[in-house]
């Protein structure tokens, strides 16, 4: 499989990529700074270097058979960058998606993008996008699933994981674990038009992914 992260050098797509590598697929990480490529070539995957907020996207898909949106503006942006990252860039990956036929698009999400105005005053604009970024997702014609992870930690996975597709619950979640649930979601058809959340349980990931929507 060959799997095109946007939002490559973050956390978790570091982590998925390693993982993917690790079971023999192609792993490509998009990046807008050149000098991240060699993290991600240590990771075992391919940098593409690519400006999601500048750049037109569809040059660089190749022969992608999934999409996964891992970017962020990051808790230090303002609610601007939010729009422009979090939500814009997502629908550009969306649109590319579709002009160019790669089915599979996996969306990493946030818990309370369900209800953005129930949020925390100051998580409102990333909550939002979130939630629109979501919607177009939803809305579109992909096989599409979007994944909702807690509160993420930096502490080593454990490989056990609590997922469901009733929204509204809290809980923390390792990094490991989201990009583990990932790369379980990639080649699970059952979580296709599935949204649902992640946080730390005592379900190995890999049943736990394959049990949702049963």
């Amino acid at each position: 499989m060959d799997v095109l992260i946007a939002g490559g050098h973050g956390q978790v797509a570091r982590r998925l990529i390693r993982l993917l590598a690790r079971d023999g697929h192609t792993a490509r990480g998009l990046i807008r700074n050149p000098d991240h490529a060699a993290d991600i070539e240590a990771d075992g995957g391919a940098p593409v270097l690519c400006d999601l907020e500048r750049d037109e996207l569809t040059p660089h898909v190749g022969g992608a058979d999934a999409i996964v949106f891992a970017a962020g503006a990051g808790p230090g942006s303002g609610p601007e960058r939010k729009r422009t990252v979090d939500l814009g860039a997502a629908v550009k990956c969306v649109e590319a998606a579709e002009a160019l036929g790669v089915a599979r698009f996996v969306i990493v999400s946030s818990i309370g993008a369900h209800d953005p105005d129930g949020g925390p005053e100051a998580m409102r604009p990333y909550l939002r996008a979130k939630a629109e970024a979501d919607a177009r997702v939803a809305r579109s014609g992909l096989d599409w699933t979007i994944v909702r992870p807690g509160g993420l930690e930096n502490g080593p996975g454990t490989g056990l994981v609590d997922v469901s597709t009733q929204l509204g619950r809290r809980g923390q979640v390792p990094r490991d674990d989201v990009a583990l649930v990932l790369a379980e979601t990639l080649q699970a058809p059952n979580t296709v038009g599935l949204t649902f959340e992640v946080f730390s349980g005592e379900t190995q990931a890999r049943a736990a992914v394959r049990a949702l929507g049963s």
